[in-house]
C-alpha cells in the first residue's frame, strides 16, 4: 500500500473496530451467565405458585415485590386464563409474552428488540390449573447483533461516522503532503513559481511549518536564478560595445598595417569572432531562462530546417573530410513554434556532431515520428562515429559551459554553451532531448517535439460550412 492517506484512514478505521470488538469481548465475560437466570426463572415459579396456593394474592404480591427489590427483576404470574393472578398491573408485553408471543409487535433491523424475557410453565399442586412466569431481567449492556440484541442501525451508523471521522482525519494530515509533492515535482521539472500554498497562521504543526519553509524556498531559488540570469544578460550586453570597438579598430589596422602583420589581424579576428559568437549564446540562453520569450503559434515545417542545416554543416564537414546525410521520409512535420531558435537548436547538435566524430566518417540526420497516447512526435536523432561520451556524463552534456575537458574544448573551439542552449530551445517548445551511446560507436542525440494536430480535410470543409451557417 503506497498511499500514505489509505494507510492512516485504515489505521484510525481498524484500531476503532479493533476497540469496539474488545468492548463486546469484555462485556460478555463479565454478563451473567443465562444458566444463572434460567435457575432463577425455576426457582421464581415455585416459590411464587407456591406463594399463591398458600397465602393467595397478598402473599403473592408480597413475593413478587421482594423478589423485584432483592434480585432487580419483575416478575408475573399468569393463569391459563392469561390473568395476571397478583393483579399488580400487567404491561400488555407481559400479557403478549405469557401468551406465546413476542415482547414488541415487530422486531428486527429497523425495529429492534428489547431485553430477552423469560417465560416458564408449570401446573398446581392439584393439577387443576396451570401457571405461567414471566421474568424481565434487568437492563444491561445489549451486545449481541441479531434481533434479540445490538440493534443494526447503530452499528451501521456507528461503522459509517467512525469512518466518516477517519477519512476526514487522514484527508488533513494527508492533503498537505499531497500538494507539497506536487509542487516539488514542478519545481524539479523546472517551473520556479511553483509554490505548495502554505496554510493559514492558525495551523501551526510540523506539516505546515514544512510547507511555509519549502514557499520560503522556492522563491528564494527563484530569485536567485532571476538574479543570475540577469547578470548575465548584463554582461552580455555591456561586451558587445567594446567588442564592436575593437572590431572597428580591427578593421582601421587592417588598412594601415604591412602584409607581414596580417596573421596576426587574422588571429585577432578569429578570436574576436567566437567572442561574438559566446556573447550571441549566452544572450540567447539568458533571453530563454528568462522567460522574456514566448512560444509563438508559427507553424515550422521541420524537415525544411533540417534540410537547411544539413546543408550547411556540410560545408563545414568537409574541413575536416565528413560529410551531413540526412533522411526525412514524408509525412507531416509540422510543429508551432520559433523558427530561429529550432534551426539553433538542431544545427548546435550537428556542429557538435561534425566536431567530435572521427575524419573521414558520415554525420547522420534522422527524422521519424512517435506516437503515444494519442499524440504524436517528430523524432530527430543525430548520430555521430566518435569515441563517445562517459556514461556518468550523458546527463551533463546540457549543463551550461559543461566540456568533458578543457584540452578538448580549446582543440574544438567549444566553451559548452551548444548543446545548453539546445536543451531550453526543445523545452521552451514543450519537448525533451537525450544523448545516449551508440552500441557501435559514437554518440547519438534524441531531440523530440510535439506535431501539430492535422485535421483532414473533409473536417476542415464541414467546420467550414457549419462556420458559414452560425454566420
Amino acid at each position: 500500500m503506497k498511499s500514505l492517506f489509505l494507510k492512516i484512514f485504515l489505521f484510525f478505521w481498524l484500531a476503532q473496530a479493533l476497540f469496539l470488538v474488545l468492548a463486546i469481548l469484555v462485556t460478555l465475560a463479565f454478563r451473567p451467565r443465562s444458566s444463572s437466570w434460567e435457575a432463577l426463572l425455576a426457582t421464581a415459579l415455585n416459590d411464587s405458585v407456591k406463594a399463591y396456593e398458600e397465602g393467595g394474592k397478598p402473599q403473592l404480591r408480597e413475593y413478587l415485590d421482594t423478589l423485584e427489590n432483592t434480585q432487580h427483576v419483575r416478575a408475573f404470574l399468569f393463569n391459563e386464563n392469561m390473568e395476571e393472578v397478583s393483579h399488580r398491573g400487567a404491561p400488555e408485553w407481559a400479557v403478549r409474552v405469557a401468551g406465546g408471543g413476542p415482547r414488541v409487535p415487530r422486531e428486527g433491523f429497523l425495529f429492534p428488540a428489547p431485553p430477552p424475557v423469560l417465560r416458564d410453565s408449570r401446573a398446581s399442586a392439584d393439577g387443576l390449573h396451570r401457571y405461567t412466569l414471566i421474568l424481565s431481567p434487568p437492563p444491561g449492556p445489549r451486545l449481541f447483533l441479531g434481533p434479540r440484541g445490538l440493534p443494526l442501525p447503530g452499528l451501521f451508523i456507528a461503522v459509517i461516522s467512525s469512518g466518516l471521522v477517519c477519512y476526514l482525519l487522514a484527508w488533513f494530515l494527508t492533503m498537505p503532503v499531497v500538494r507539497l509533492r506536487a509542487a516539488t515535482r514542478q519545481l524539479a521539472a523546472g517551473d520556479l513559481t511553483a509554490r505548495a500554498g502554505a496554510p493559514s497562521l492558525r495551523r501551526r504543526d510540523e506539516v505546515a511549518g514544512l510547507m511555509r519553509d519549502f514557499d520560503a524556498m522556492a522563491e528564494r531559488m527563484e530569485n536567485l536564478v532571476k538574479a543570475q540570469s540577469r547578470l548575465l544578460n548584463d554582461i552580455s550586453h555591456e561586451l558587445r560595445s567594446p567588442l564592436a570597438r575593437l572590431n572597428v579598430a580591427l578593421g582601421l589596422a587592417r588598412q594601415r598595417t604591412n602584409p607581414e602583420s596580417a596573421a596576426m589581424l587574422d588571429r585577432i579576428e578569429l578570436e574576436a569572432g567566437r567572442l561574438n559568437e559566446l556573447i550571441g549564446r549566452l544572450l540567447t540562453l539568458a533571453r530563454i531562462e528568462d522567460g522574456e520569450q514566448r512560444v509563438p503559434s508559427t507553424p515550422v515545417l521541420l524537415e525544411e530546417v533540417v534540410v537547411s542545416v544539413a546543408e550547411d554543416a556540410e560545408f563545414e564537414a568537409q574541413a575536416r573530410r565528413c560529410h551531413v546525410h540526412s533522411e526525412i521520409p514524408p509525412g507531416n512535420w509540422e510543429v508551432q513554434g520559433d523558427v530561429s531558435l529550432l534551426h539553433s537548436a538542431i544545427e548546435n547538435v550537428v556542429r557538435n556532431a561534425i566536431r567530435y566524430t572521427r575524419e573521414g566518417s558520415t554525420v547522420e540526420i534522422h527524422l521519424d515520428q512517435s506516437h503515444s497516447a494519442g499524440e504524436s512526435e517528430a523524432v530527430i536523432r543525430v548520430t555521430d562515429c566518435g569515441d563517445g561520451v562517459p556514461a556518468d556524463a550523458l546527463e551533463k552534456l546540457f549543463q551550461p559551459f559543461y566540456r568533458l575537458d578543457d584540452a578538448r574544448g580549446r582543440h574544438t573551439g567549444g566553451v559548452g554553451l551548444g548543446l545548453a542552449i539546445t536543451e531550453r530551445a526543445v523545452r521552451f517548445h514543450g519537448g525533451r532531448v537525450t544523448a545516449m551511446n551508440r552500441p557501435q560507436g559514437g554518440l547519438m542525440v534524441e531531440i523530440r517535439l510535439p506535431l501539430s494536430r492535422v485535421i483532414p480535410v473533409q473536417q476542415q470543409t464541414l467546420e467550414i460550412v457549419a462556420a458559414g451557417r452560425e454566420v
